[in-house]
């Protein structure tokens, strides 16, 4: 392979230049914010939600109505990309919830994210937006009913297993749990917050306040650390403080204190016993297993299409000419594309703007819109590894089918 590698090439050096471009703003936009308090919450479910709370709302013999409802609406409350939804699927999925439910939530996560629905319908039309939004909601429940269905068999050996395991004891009520875990969603939703186009109103608001909204948060979770987990008072309190003082030291700078809070958490849970050393070799489990797949994927995606106003290997003229209009053809072309690609939260919406501009169908584009934030093929190499080879492939294409199928009944009706 090296032998034969095209050096000198100019789209091929560029490419190169590219990929390694992707991945690092990558790491600088996603992996400090989005993909460690990901890794901690996914390491919390694995350690302090026992399997039968797991199972009995999500599990294969829950209430299909409550199951399939939490799952499609779960991104409304987590703002993340087809990346950071991917711990937190990886740890209900472990803990006993049932297939459908699990895919119905990885869909939703990244798809269903409130701030990307209002700007589409601001930025690209209103109609898109209400298109996006209904669409990823019946998308993720059919798409969760169809992956209950095909691997029916295998769910129900699953639930049997799962029946006969004994029910674990609660070492603190329910109440406690959901605050603590609320907590951890707040960082990571605030800290995440995407700047606004508009100079006023909430999503503005909120935008200005979103450190003081984390801080806020993080102080909650080290106050309930120390009263509820029994961690060291003054091991937390000294991490609290030098997080505080490297704030005021560095406003310009949040990643600095966020990357010492996170490494001073680490350190005491790493010097505890019991539940909360088990939280850490949890959290670093599911970072071993995710982040070098991530790593490797996002290198290949921006080998091949490059980022975004950039070319990879392939001429971005050869995919504008290929999504003109609304035939099927271009409708599963927009939705293949799509899912290989990767796409940072909110980054689709100019993308697909300037794609209109030049020429794309509106078929072609909500096809994009449902397929490309929900998948990737870094995204595709994770779930392989947490769900297996055969129903990540039939995951993958129900939703290039579904993508399509909408793109083209939507392009008709807009004609």
């Amino acid at each position: 392979m090296f032998f034969y590698l095209p050096l000198g090439s100019i789209r091929f050096d560029n490419a190169l230049t590219e990929a390694l471009g992707l991945a690092q703003w990558y790491a600088h936009e996603h992996v400090i914010l989005c993909l460690i308090p990901a890794f901690f919450i996914a390491g919390a479910i694995a350690v302090f939600i026992s399997q039968a709370s797991v199972m009995k709302y999500l599990g294969a013999r829950a209430n299909k109505v409550l199951a399939y409802g939490v799952a499609s609406v779960s991104g409304s409350v987590l703002a993340v990309c087809s990346c950071t939804v991917l711990p937190l699927f990886a740890g209900i999925y472990r803990m006993g919830a049932g297939l459908g439910p699990a895919t119905a939530f990885l869909y939703s996560g990244p798809a269903i994210n409130v701030l990307a629905i209002v700007l589409t319908a601001r930025v690209l039309g209103l109609e898109l937006g209400i298109a996006r939004a209904l669409g990823a909601v019946f998308f993720s429940i059919i798409i969760g009913l169809v992956m209950h269905f095909v691997f029916r068999k295998e769910e129900a050996g699953k639930a049997e297993t799962k029946m006969l395991m004994p029910e674990q004891p609660v070492a603190r009520p329910l109440w406690q749990n959901g605050l603590y875990f609320t907590a951890m969603i707040a960082i990571l939703v605030f800290a995440n917050w995407g700047k606004p186009e508009d100079t006023e109103g909430l999503f503005r608001t909120i935008y200005t306040l979103k450190w003081i909204i984390t801080g806020g948060a993080a102080l909650l979770l080290a106050v309930m650390l120390v009263t509820w987990f029994k961690m060291s008072r003054l091991m937390i309190s000294v991490a609290a403080l030098v997080t505080v003082i490297l704030m005021f030291a560095f406003p310009a700078e949040p990643a600095i204190p966020f990357v010492v809070a996170v490494a001073g958490l680490s350190f005491v849970l790493g010097v505890s016993k019991g539940e909360t050393n088990d939280w850490l070799e949890q959290t670093w489990g599911f970072a071993k297993q995710i982040l070098p797949l991530l790593l490797v994927g996002v290198l290949a995606a921006g080998l091949a299409l490059g980022r975004p106003g950039h070319e990879g290997l392939i001429p971005s003229d050869w995919i504008s000419n290929s999504v003109g209009g609304n035939s099927l053809g271009a409708n599963l072309f927009a939705s293949v594309v799509g899912a290989f690609m990767y796409f940072a939260t909110l980054t689709e919406i100019p993308i697909l703007q300037g794609l209109l501009a030049n020429g794309m169908g509106k078929g072609p584009a909500l096809a994009l819109l449902l397929a490309g934030p929900a998948l990737s093929l870094p995204n595709m190499l994770v779930i392989r590894s947490v769900m297996g080879t055969k129903k990540t492939v039939v995951f993958v294409l129900l939703v290039i089918i579904m993508a399509t199928l909408s793109g083209t009944i939507y392009g008709a009706l807009t004609l």
